[in-house]
């Protein structure tokens, strides 16, 4: 049996295009980081940046972009929620990529004990107290110590190539 040949492509570091394109052939979740701002109005945006940092203590991160409109109100903002889209929930995550006014009518939310509302019908809600921002080339990270988590049996939604991908059936793990 012959092996497939593999087509490696070089990527031109200086064209951001390309990068791109190298950063999106790896698969993540995909999730909506949401907070409060300062009128105790939510704000969220939809992310793939979330990844785990810490089991002791407990704590996630996330970036966002430097021009981000965004950005000030995560800075202010003392807690943050990220809720892992599930499957069936792509339409929720694509309306939180798009600059529109009311994204909050989208899906089922509830403000979690005042800090930072939630999505229901979704794979994993965290609940994080920002613990650390760090500047990093054109973006801020984000870091948070998880003070409440859950999770439901739904299957995540992915994204990879710049497409939305249900995750294929599996078991789960004990």
């Amino acid at each position: 049996m012959q092996l497939l040949e593999r087509l490696w492509q070089d990527v031109d570091l200086a064209e951001a295009k390309s990068l791109r394109q190298a950063f999106g052939r790896f698969a993540t979740g995909v999730a909506i980081v949401t907070c409060l701002d300062q009128n105790q109005q939510p704000i969220g945006l939809t992310i793939n940046s979330f990844s785990s940092v810490s089991l002791d203590p407990a704590l996630v991160l996330w970036s966002l972009v430097n021009h981000s409109p965004s950005r000030e109100v995560f800075e202010s903002a003392e807690y943050f929620a990220i809720n892992i889209l599930a499957s069936q929930q792509q339409e929720i995550g694509l309306n939180f990529a798009k600059p529109i006014a009311d994204k909050f009518q989208h899906g089922t939310w509830k403000l979690h004990d005042h800090k930072a509302p939630v999505l229901e019908d979704c794979v994993v809600q965290f609940i994080c107290k920002r613990e650390q921002q760090i500047a990093a080339g054109d973006h801020q990270i984000f870091i948070g110590k998880i003070e409440h988590c859950r999770h439901s049996n739904q299957r995540p939604l992915l994204f990879c190539k710049g497409q939305f991908n249900e995750w294929p059936e599996y078991k789960e793990v004990s």
